[in-house]
């Protein structure tokens, strides 16, 4: 092995070291994030229960319940899909470390660009990082 070859090796084990660490650190985020979206969903049960019992004025119609049950079910769906990506987030953090199946980690860092503007930079490096022939040569052992 070279100097160059050998060079290169070190570069590209220290740089998906960082990148394996930032996909943790991002999962990590991704989680907390989904919390934000069980926080809605026990809001759009709460209002959707008072507004059911919500007592009615003579002459006036009630507010629309449908209103808190949108609300919660939202928040269900932005708790699921963040969670969903954390876990995907996690999934290529283990295979970045273990150094197998560079396209899931690509297909994720696609998923991951769409967090502006952290995510994009990771997602961008990481293809950068994945694309070099040395890089490949090291998930193909």
């Amino acid at each position: 092995m070279s100097q160059q070859e050998s060079r290169q090796s070190i570069i590209d084990q220290e740089h998906l070291k960082i990148l394996h660490i930032t996909y943790l650190a991002s999962a990590g985020v991704s989680a907390f994030f989904s919390l934000f979206g069980v926080m809605y969903a026990f809001m759009g049960l709460f209002f959707g229960s008072m507004i059911a019992a919500a007592p009615v004025r003579p002459g006036q119609e009630p507010p629309p319940a449908f209103i808190g049950w949108f609300f919660g079910a939202f928040g269900l769906f932005f708790f699921v899909m963040w969670l969903s990506v954390g876990i995907l987030k996690f999934l290529a953090y283990r295979k970045l470390k273990e150094r197998r199946s560079r396209i899931f980690c690509m297909v994720v860092a696609g998923i991951t660009c769409l967090s502006i503007p952290y995510g994009t930079l990771l997602g961008v490096f990481t293809f950068i990082v994945l694309s070099r022939p040395s890089v490949i040569e090291l998930f193909d052992r």
